[in-house]
This record gives structure tokens, sequence and C-alpha cells, in this order.
């Protein structure tokens, strides 16, 4: 098996990408951050706020992912590769 190396710059797109999905649908299904941040299991908006952005290096796990994706009623590969 061949390794695969990624570059932090690589999945540094990656994860933005995502969180200019995740920030775009939410404000489609009028959701606040907040709203959002407690459906994922979050007491306050920071985790959404930094992962939408990837500021800090937050990101979103697959499960938030999910949960996001039932929530705002968005098929998950829409969050990840739309």
């Amino acid at each position: 098996m061949n390794t695969i190396s990624f570059s932090n710059e690589e999945l540094e797109i990656f994860y933005k990408k995502i969180g200019d999905n995740v920030k775009k649908y939410r404000k489609e299904k009028n959701f606040t951050q907040m709203q959002l941040a407690l459906g994922i299991g979050h007491n306050s908006v920071g985790h959404v706020a930094k992962a939408e952005l990837y500021k800090y290096g937050k990101h979103f796990n697959l499960e938030q992912l999910y949960k996001i994706s039932k929530i705002l009623d968005v098929n998950l590969s829409k969050l990840i590769d739309d």
C-alpha cells in the first residue's frame, strides 16, 4: 500500500470548504449559529463560529456534520463536497 501525504494547506482548504458550506446552508435555512450549536450539543456559538471559518484549527467532526445535515435537512454530501 502506498502512503499518500497531505499538506496542511490542502487540509485547511478542505476544512474551510466544509465550513463555508455549513454557513451557506445554515443561512439558507435561517438558523443562527446558536441554534446550530445547541442542536449539535454545544452550549455556545464558539465552536460553530470558529469551525465555519476554520479559525484556530477548529473544524466539524463527522458526527457533528451528520447532526448538522439532519438539523438543516441537507444531504451530508452537500456539506462536504458542494
